[in-house]
């Protein structure tokens, strides 16, 4: 038997480490290659580490809720050598020969080690108290006679929590009619461990805000006109069959990328000493979820139809809010749309996505008193949209020349569609 390390995978391009959320696999457990053996969120996705090799999973080397850079190791695998070495090294040889120089050499205390591993992970279930070596090691360490030990693995396999959890001093009973007891400030606060997506997140807006110079512009838009568009949209799509909806989202994403395209002054990064202009336009849509928010992107948003943008977004919305979304759905964009309309909020100001270097608050269509140009007053549906900018990137100026032309567009937005 040889024991390998198992790492944290680099998941995407952009991760460099990743959080431990559950081990799918117990010390002491047979593992085939290829299945998960447990579940690491990163970049605000969940996503499963497979087994290198059919072995037995000898020690976690992480815990649940660990950070862990990308390439360190978070378990140990006991394997035959052959099955990762054989087909690169050849046919063993007859056991003589010495290793390769220069090759490293198990000392005879490791040697030991192993060949206990092995021995006691093989016939974990023959004898009357299967413990896997990590467990043993943690019973010597706090005093537990593994005797008393109940396993809650396969066979009875006795695993570290099960050694800590016998350890851990029992609550003593409750007294048949205790007295009243004045409660302590601090039992009335409850301590809640932030999700990993939560600490991502919170991480991520915390570096934006303190790395990026944000600069707000505010501007009201007449949605009489983009509501009653949608509406027809709508009703042709259900007169063909068609399921889509088209959303005031969809049209602002649409008239967004649109807009980008030909101003694509707003479509760029800050990168120290440059500015890296984009030659592609893709649109992040930020999406509320249990715990937190995620921004997947449509991509090449200018370039395709209403309906291809509502149907995409329809679906990466959908994924989003599953935790399915892949790694590469939540990267790449150029420009964030952030909608809370739905939630009855009137205006807001967005952070902005890192490396991007704007972001669009959208608040809800609201039936407002206007006046008109004789004299009169109409009620017409308005909304007000946000404009984050990172000042470093772009002036007030050119966001405000941008609000306008989105202004126009959304007010008459046949523009859209066209």
């Amino acid at each position: 038997m040889r024991e390998i390390d198992v790492p944290m995978p680099k998941l995407s391009m952009t991760m460099e480490e990743g959080e431990l959320i559950t081990w799918v696999k117990a010390e002491g457990d047979q593992v085939r290659a290829g299945e998960v053996i447990c579940e690491v969120n990163s970049d605000k996705v969940e996503m499963e580490v497979e087994s290198p090799a059919d072995g037995t999973l000898v020690r976690h080397t992480a815990a649940e809720g660990d950070i862990i850079p990308v390439g360190a190791p978070i378990a140990t695998l006991a394997t035959e050598a052959e099955d990762l070495l054989g087909g690169l090294l050849g046919p063993a040889d007859d056991g003589q020969s010495a290793p390769p120089a220069g090759a490293p050499t198990a000392t005879a205390e490791e040697a030991t080690r192993i060949e206990e591993t092995a021995a006691e992970v093989e016939t974990a279930g023959a004898g009357p108290k299967p413990v896997v070596p990590a467990a043993r090691r943690r019973a010597a360490e706090l005093g537990v006679d593994l005797a008393t030990v109940a396993g809650t693995g396969p066979d009875g396999l006795v695993r570290v929590d099960d050694v800590e959890a016998a350890a851990a001093p029992q609550p003593a009973p409750a007294p048949a009619a205790a007295a009243a007891v004045p409660v302590a400030a601090d039992a009335e606060v409850e301590e809640v461990p932030l999700s990993s997506m939560r600490r991502v997140v919170a991480r991520r807006l915390v570096e934006s805000m303190q790395s990026t110079p944000h600069f707000y512009l505010t501007i009201t838009v007449d949605a009489e006109a983009l509501l009653g568009l949608r509406a027809e949209l709508n009703q042709q799509l259900a007169d063909r069959g068609d399921d889509l909806k088209v959303s005031v989202n969809d049209l602002i994403v649409k008239a967004c990328a649109v807009l980008l395209r030909t101003s694509p002054e707003l479509n760029v990064s800050f990168a120290g000493d440059k500015l890296l202009v984009h030659k592609r336009v893709h649109v992040g849509i930020a999406v509320a979820v249990d715990g937190g928010l995620v921004v997947p992107v449509v991509r090449d948003a200018d370039q395709k139809a209403l309906t291809q943008v509502a149907r995409e977004a329809k679906e990466l919305v959908g994924r989003a809010r599953s935790g399915k979304l892949a790694a590469q759905e939540m990267s790449g964009g150029t420009f964030t749309v952030s909608n809370l309309g739905m939630f009855g909020i009137d205006q807001f100001t967005a952070v902005i996505n890192p490396p991007e270097a704007a972001i669009l608050a959208v608040g809800a269509a609201l039936a407002e008193p206007v006046a008109t140009d004789d004299g009169g007053v109409v009620v017409h549906q308005r909304m007000r949209l946000t404009l984050s900018i990172d000042h470093r990137a772009l002036d007030g100026a050119t966001g405000a020349g941008f609000l306008a032309k989105l202004k126009e567009a959304l007010e008459q937005p046949l523009q859209i569609l066209a």
